[in-house]
């Protein structure tokens, strides 16, 4: 494991995860996320975009594994996407509330939580900086029941997260008005909701303990 001084000229955040940064095609004759960090970030940083629209917690651990050596730091923002893949459960009919509960917690809430951990761990085991996000809540239209199903995803992530204290941007918070999201598909962040995400990594960034070393395995 090689040891940096924090005082080298090596200051580059890599964004992983899903269409939440990779959202180019949903802002169409607007700066997407990653334009508008690599503009915000002050020299001698950089933005790298490794997030892949429609990947999954899953494939976040294959862009981890091909993070490269030049990223020192890494913020993640991932679990939309494995919520949507569960959202069929929401038409299931069962005959208590208890069993709707019981079958949210056998089929969402334990698999994506060993999915989510098993990515965080082997996010803290590059040595760099991680910093992770919840997934926003505030879409245009969305159901009651698409609200509840977040808040089961969400918990986990906060949960986890603190567990490896890796810091939380809040996007539930940040992204809270109806124009944070795309006209294109208002599941993916507008060129305003973007700026928002991009002040809020890079006030992160900018506010982190000037640690004297950090590792990059």
């Amino acid at each position: 494991m090689e040891i940096l001084d924090s005082g080298a000229t090596r200051r580059c955040v890599a964004l992983l995860g899903d269409s939440i940064f990779d959202n180019a095609s949903y802002v169409p004759g607007q700066p997407a996320v990653i334009e508008q960090l690599q503009v915000s970030l002050p020299e001698p940083w950089q933005g790298l975009l490794l997030a892949v629209d429609g990947a999954v917690t899953r494939d976040v651990q294959v862009q981890l594994q091909h993070l490269p050596e030049e990223v020192s730091h890494v913020v993640i923002s991932s679990g939309g996407n494995d919520a949507l893949q569960c959202l069929y459960l929401l038409g299931d009919r069962v005959n208590t509330i208890g069993e709707a509960l019981t079958q949210l917690q056998w089929h969402i809430r334990q698999p994506f939580r060993r999915t989510y951990r098993d990515m965080l761990l082997q996010a803290k085991y590059t040595g760099r900086p991680v910093t992770v996000c919840t997934i926003y809540n505030k879409i245009p239209d969305l159901g009651l029941a698409e609200q509840a199903a977040l808040a089961l995803f969400n918990e986990i992530i906060l949960e986890e997260a603190a567990s490896l204290h890796i810091p939380v941007l809040d996007l539930r918070v940040i992204c809270d008005e109806a124009d944070d999201y795309s006209e294109v598909s208002t599941i993916e962040p507008s060129a305003r909701g973007g700026q928002k995400i991009v002040d809020a990594i890079v006030t992160s960034l900018l506010s982190e303990p000037d640690h004297h070393q950090y590792s990059i395995a």
